[in-house]
């Protein structure tokens, strides 16, 4: 197992889009350890993505599970080639990023998805997902797709602020 370096902005690879995962092997679940490593060594990071780490695959990695306060989710979530396939209502919430250590910002995201990805056996799964859940799952997504939450600001002057603590 090895934690891997994360892109910070403003690098380039991040706004790459992902290729679709093809081989469902054991090098892919390999890969998964180790992102789930990264992501389990960053401070507080309820969600990775394949492309944050310069692998430029439509991955993401999940877990809301283990917040202070508790919320409604499905717990670990390993997307693989996911899709939003229905988005319901928008709600502002503030963000932070594993790549974008320094700032959080105010975003409007949908309130509720419907999601549909592949398992680690290439097995095509779809569900609903709402709340902070939901919101990660976007986030995330959006990595996908060459996206930062920084380019979802509601505004850059009054919905961009400074982390004051980086916690672990």
């Amino acid at each position: 197992m090895t934690v891997l370096d994360i892109l910070q902005y403003p690098d380039e690879r991040l706004k790459q889009s992902s290729k679709t995962v093809e081989i469902f092997d054991q090098t892919l679940k390999d890969f998964v350890t180790d992102l789930e490593e990264t992501r389990l060594a960053g401070p507080g990071a309820v969600g990775i993505a394949a492309p944050q780490v310069g692998c430029a695959r439509r991955l993401v990695i999940v877990d809301v599970s283990q917040l202070k306060k508790p919320v409604d989710n499905h717990g670990y979530l390993l997307l693989i080639n996911p899709e939003i396939t229905k988005w319901q209502g928008m709600e502002k919430g503030r963000e932070g990023c594993l790549s974008v250590p320094d700032y959080t910002g105010n975003v409007i995201r949908a309130e509720s998805i419907r999601i549909r990805f592949q398992n680690i056996e290439g097995e095509w799964i779809e569900f609903d997902s709402g709340g902070y859940e939901a919101r990660a799952i976007q986030h995330e997504l959006d990595h996908l797709d060459g996206m930062l939450f920084l380019d979802r600001l509601v505004s850059r002057r009054s919905d961009l602020f400074t982390r004051k603590t980086y916690k672990k």
